[in-house]
């Protein structure tokens, strides 16, 4: 009887306990992540006489107080704590505290204890669990497939992270999911999800990748695939190609003729100098040659011609005697000048 007695009272102390934990409302679960700020709080259902509140830190079953607040002594952060844990709200029935910079020694569950009278204290358990999550990493290469394209992201983060793909054009879809997961020495994970995208993409599409752990907020990152430049059919290659050959052709005529023209004018440009270095080269050749005796004879005027032709006239009818001295004196040829 005795010991059906004992458990007969463990179980009514459980019940009560249950009983005096259910009002206290507070978040069992406080996610936040590394470096960020954390809030606990907890708040009394029913109007009770509280004399304190005192919050404490569980690790590995071994309570520390941390911080505590009354009415007669005010609030109070344990020396361990005092660049650690401040209080946010003050007051017998919701009161709360907020530890800074989280990190992973602080990832554990708090107690808050109102100490009532006559009831004894009532308890209230949250927990805070702290993640870290970076941002994501998106990578897109081109198939061997005119229209799909690879696409990876990798999110790293604790705990294992959990990577989405997504696309902004409808008529796009992606196939062939492969997720693989790496375990870092910092007790981190790397999840990188690798898709192919495939479809008919006549504009700029946005990739899209979300990370998310547990039920913290998402972190996604978007990414612009440019719009595929439409390549030519093997007939628009071929006319482009006689379009260029023909313009070549048609250069080359050109400039054939422009040789041509161009060379013919050289040489008339040369010899047009040749012959006037000929005509007016040489001095000696441009002097006047002399004039023979007929052409003297041609240019005398008239009258003098006719004063010679009766000159030789006189002269010949008058016969020098025989015993006559050929050579005259100057007084005779004198004489005979005035006659004339």
């Amino acid at each position: 009887m005795s010991g059906r007695a004992i458990t007969f009272v463990f179980s009514l102390l459980a019940v009560f306990s249950n009983a005096l934990t259910a009002v206290i409302q507070t978040q069992q679960t406080v996610l936040a992540a590394v470096g960020e700020d954390a809030e606990l709080s907890c708040q009394l259902l029913e109007t009770k006489d509280v004399l304190q509140v005192t919050w404490q830190k569980i690790s590995h079953d071994v309570e520390t107080n941390v911080a505590t607040y009354s009415k007669y002594f005010g609030q109070r952060v344990n020396a361990g704590f005092r660049k650690k844990v401040e209080f946010k709200y003050t007051g017998l029935q919701n009161c709360s505290i907020v530890i800074r910079n989280v990190t992973e020694q602080d990832e554990r569950c708090y107690h808050c204890l109102f100490n009532t009278y006559p009831e004894g204290s009532l308890t209230g358990k949250p927990c805070l669990q702290v993640y870290e999550l970076h941002e994501p990493v998106v990578d897109v290469r081109e198939s061997n497939s005119a229209e799909e394209w690879v696409v990876s992201c990798s999110a790293t983060g604790r705990p294992a992270p959990t990577v989405t793909l997504s696309v902004s054009q409808q008529d796009l879809n992606f196939s062939q999911y492969n997720t693989v997961s790496v375990s870092n020495t910092n007790a981190t994970f790397t999840v990188t999800t690798t898709a192919v995208l495939s479809g008919s993409r006549k504009h700029s599409t946005q990739v899209g990748c979300a990370a998310r752990v547990l039920s913290a907020p998402l972190r996604e990152v978007m990414v612009t695939i440019p719009e595929v430049q439409q390549t030519p059919d093997a007939t628009e290659n071929d006319f482009t190609w006689i379009i260029v050959l023909a313009v070549v052709l048609v250069v080359a005529v050109l400039l054939v003729i422009l040789l041509v023209v161009k060379r013919d004018w050289i040489s008339a440009v040369i010899t047009a100098h040749f012959k006037q270095q000929n005509k007016t080269g040489d001095p000696e050749k441009t002097k006047t040659p002399p004039k023979s005796k007929q052409d003297i004879e041609k240019n005398k005027t008239p009258l003098i011609k006719h004063e010679n032709e009766q000159l030789r006239q006189r002269t010949s009818t008058k016969k020098t005697p025989k015993n006559i001295n050929r050579k005259a004196s100057p007084s005779t040829a004198k004489r005979l000048f005035e006659e004339d």
